[in-house]
C-alpha cells in the first residue's frame, strides 16, 4: 500500500528507470569526492609531472620532443583504455572494471619512477595511461547512471569544480617536489595518491548499475552499440566539438613548461603559479555554467560562446607568438591562455552532457568514445606544438587555433542546435531536446 502524499517513482519512458532515479537521486558527499577524484587523475598524473619535463630531458639526455613523447603516451593510453573499460562496464557493472584499473595503474606508476631511459618512462606510461582510463570512464557513466538533463549537467560541473582543483594544486606540488627531490619523486607521490583512491573506491563506491539494465552480449554488441552512437549525428557533434577543445587545451599543457620557462625565462615555481591561476579560472568559470547558467539559458548558447572565446583567445596568442605587434612580455601571453582555459568551464561540461543525454543504458560505451575521441586528439596535438623546437610559441598557438575552429564547425554543422534534435540512432534510448531533459530533471 502506497502513501498518497507522498510522490510516487513513475518509469521514465525513454530509459526504462524510475524518473526519481533519472533526474532526482543524489550522491552522497563522499561519493561525489570520490567521482570527482577520479576525474581528477589524469591532471594530477600529468600536470604535477609538468614542471620536471625540462629536468627529465636533460637526466635521461633526450630531447625535448621525445621527453613529450610520456605525455602522449599517457594521453593515447588513457584514450585506448576507455574503449575497453567502457563496454566492460557497461556489461559487468562499474565496480570491477574500475578497481583492477586503480590497481594496475598504481603498479605502472610506480613503474615509472624507476624507469631508467625515456624508451622505458614511454612505456610506463602508457600501461599507466590504459588502467588510468578506468576511472575517467567509469566516474563518466556514474554519473549518467545517477542524473539526467539539467541535473546531469550542473552535477558535472560540480565534478569540475572536485577535480579542478588538481590542475591548481598539480604543478604547484609537482614544483615543490622538485625542491626536495628530483622528477622521480613525483610519480612516488603519484603511486601514493593512487593507492589511497583505490582504497576509497573499494570501501565507499557502491554498484550504480543493476543487473536488469546491464548490456548483454559479448565485442560484438559493445562494437554495434558504439557504432549506432556514432550515427548519431548530434552526439558525434558533440563528441567532436568537445574533442576538438580538448586537443587545444592539451596544446597549451604540452608546450607551456617550455614557452613559459624556456622561451620567457620562468622558474618552475612561477610556471606552476601561473598554471594554478589558470586552472582557477577554468574552475570558476565552471561553477558559474553550474550554478547561474544551467537551467536559465540553453546549454547550446552557452557552448557556443564558450567555443568563440576559445578560438577567440587562441586567435589573439598566434597573434602575439608571430611578433606581428612585437615581441609580447609574458604578462598578454599569460592573459591570453587564461582567457582561454577558463571558457573551457564552458564548454567541457556542456558537451558531455549533451552527448551523454543521447546514450540512455549504454553510458559506458557513450562515455568511453567521448573519453576516446578527446584523448587521441589530445595526444596528436602535443607533439605538434615542439615541431618548430622549444623557442618559438608560434607552433602551440597555431594548433590551438586550428582545434578551436574545428570545434566551432563540428558543433555547428553536425549539432545544428538551431534545428529540432532527431532520435538519437544508436539503438540505447536517449532524450530528444533539452527542453525535454529539463523537464525530467525538474
Amino acid at each position: 500500500m502506497t502513501d498518497p502524499g507522498r510522490p510516487q517513482a513513475v518509469a521514465d519512458r525513454t530509459t526504462g528507470r524510475p524518473a526519481a532515479a533519472a533526474g532526482a537521486r543524489r550522491t552522497s558527499l563522499l561519493v561525489t569526492f570520490v567521482l570527482g577524484g577520479l576525474t581528477a587523475l589524469p591532471p594530477l598524473s600529468m600536470d604535477m609531472y609538468l614542471p620536471a619535463l625540462p629536468e627529465v630531458t636533460d637526466a635521461l639526455r633526450s630531447p625535448a620532443a621525445t621527453v613529450q613523447l610520456t605525455l602522449t603516451a599517457c594521453l593515447m593510453g588513457m584514450a585506448l583504455g576507455q574503449l575497453v573499460v567502457g563496454p566492460m562496464s557497461d556489461k559487468w557493472g562499474r565496480r570491477r572494471p574500475l578497481l583492477a584499473g586503480m590497481v594496475i595503474y598504481v603498479l605502472a606508476t610506480a613503474a615509472c619512477a624507476l624507469a631508467p631511459t625515456a624508451g622505458l618512462l614511454i612505456t610506463f606510461r602508457l600501461i599507466q595511461g590504459l588502467a588510468g582510463a578506468a576511472g575517467i570512464v567509469i566516474a563518466r557513466a556514474v554519473v549518467r547512471d545517477l542524473y539526467d538533463g539539467v541535473a546531469m549537467a550542473r552535477f558535472f560541473s560540480t565534478l569540475m569544480l572536485i577535480s579542478g582543483v588538481a590542475p591548481v594544486v598539480a604543478p604547484l606540488i609537482g614544483g615543490q617536489i622538485l625542491r626536495l627531490t628530483d622528477w622521480r619523486g613525483v610519480f612516488v607521490v603519484l603511486t601514493v595518491i593512487g593507492a589511497v583512491l583505490t582504497v576509497v573506491v573499494w570501501r565507499s563506491l557502491d554498484e550504480t548499475l543493476p543487473p536488469g539494465r546491464r548490456q548483454a552480449g559479448g565485442l560484438g554488441q559493445a562494437l554495434r552499440t558504439m557504432r549506432g552512437l556514432l550515427a548519431d549525428r548530434v552526439f558525434t557533434g558533440y563528441m567532436l566539438a568537445g574533442g576538438f577543445a580538448f586537443a587545444a587545451l592539451f596544446a597549451y599543457i604540452s608546450a607551456s613548461p617550455f614557452v613559459v620557462q624556456d622561451i620567457y625565462g620562468a622558474s618552475p615555481q612561477t610556471f606552476s603559479l601561473l598554471f594554478g591561476l589558470n586552472s582557477v579560472g577554468l574552475v570558476a568559470v565552471g561553477q558559474i555554467n553550474g550554478k547561474l547558467l544551467v537551467g536559465r539559458v540553453s546549454m547550446d548558447k552557452v557552448l557556443a560562446v564558450g567555443l568563440a572565446v576559445i578560438a577567440l583567445a587562441a586567435a589573439a596568442l598566434l597573434v602575439m607568438a608571430s611578433g606581428v605587434l612585437g615581441r609580447p612580455g609574458l604578462a598578454p601571453v599569460a592573459a591570453g591562455l587564461f582567457v582561454l582555459m577558463s571558457a573551457m568551464g564552458l564548454a567541457m561540461p556542456n558537451t558531455n552532457a549533451q552527448a551523454l543525454m543521447r546514450s540512455g543504458n549504454a553510458a559506458g560505451s557513450a562515455s568511453a568514445l567521448l573519453g576516446t575521441s578527446t584523448f587521441l586528439l589530445g595526444a596528436v596535438a602535443s607533439p605538434l606544438v615542439g615541431i618548430a623546437g622549444e623557442h618559438t610559441a608560434v607552433p602551440m598557438a597555431t594548433v590551438q587555433l586550428v582545434c578551436a575552429l574545428a570545434g566551432v564547425a563540428c558543433f555547428a554543422l553536425l549539432c545544428r542546435p538551431w534545428r529540432p534534435r532527431p532520435e538519437a540512432s544508436a539503438g540505447t534510448s536517449a532524450e530528444t531536446s533539452e527542453e525535454t531533459t529539463v523537464t525530467s530533471a525538474a
